[in-house]
């Protein structure tokens, strides 16, 4: 559940609905989203679920990563001086590398059910625009560059809403509403060598 809550503020705030100007202060992001998020995986790999510890364990690991770019303590913008082009640049790539990764979480949960799905693809599109922000504004196109973040945080809140679907769907599963998720599996059913 901490996924969902982190995925909606911060593509509300990207996506400029709200009056906040920083997502996130410097320290946020490793505290309060890749702490819980790396022990919750932990609880998910006690009971046998292998798919969740990873998803869980690697946002959590980009929320640590991308928290210690922005903390001023590690350095890393301070290391790029007065050079906010290679700066950008380097979120770009940053982000980009984490595109990547969310299309392997997006193929791995083809056989599982469309709400992973609408998940999976909306994380990924909105790291896809959120890369080509960075790009932009590198680039020297800061209008391009508003609008892409708005668009990827369009995106992850969608992802944000969906999940919270997920969780309701989730904690009603043992109770008398049942709601669905739109089954994949039977497409994706392994067969068997005769």
């Amino acid at each position: 559940m901490p996924d969902f809550s982190t995925i909606d503020l911060n593509s509300k705030s990207s996506a400029g609905t709200t009056d906040v100007e920083k997502q996130l202060t410097h320290e946020n992001p490793i505290v309060s989203v890749a702490a819980p998020k790396t022990l919750g995986a932990g609880w998910e790999l006690s009971v046998g679920n292998g798919f969740a510890y990873t998803v869980f364990s690697a946002f959590g690991l980009f929320y640590a990563g991308y928290g210690a770019i922005l903390t001023p303590a590690f350095g890393v913008k301070a290391a790029y001086g007065d050079n906010v082009k290679e700066y950008n640049n380097a979120l770009g790539f940053f982000m980009i590398m984490w595109t990547v990764f969310a299309l392997v979480f997006l193929v791995a949960s083809l056989p599982t059910s469309v709400v992973y799905i609408i998940i999976f693809f909306c994380v990924e599109v909105g790291f896809l625009l959120v890369s080509a922000s960075y790009f932009a504004v590198a680039d020297g196109h800061p209008e391009a560059s508003i609008a892409l973040k708005k668009g990827g945080g369009a995106f992850c809140f969608l992802a944000g809403l969906t999940g919270w679907y997920l969780t309701f769907a989730l904690l009603l599963n043992d109770s008398i509403v049942e709601l669905p998720l739109g089954d994949t599996s039977r497409f994706f059913a392994k067969r068997k060598a005769e």
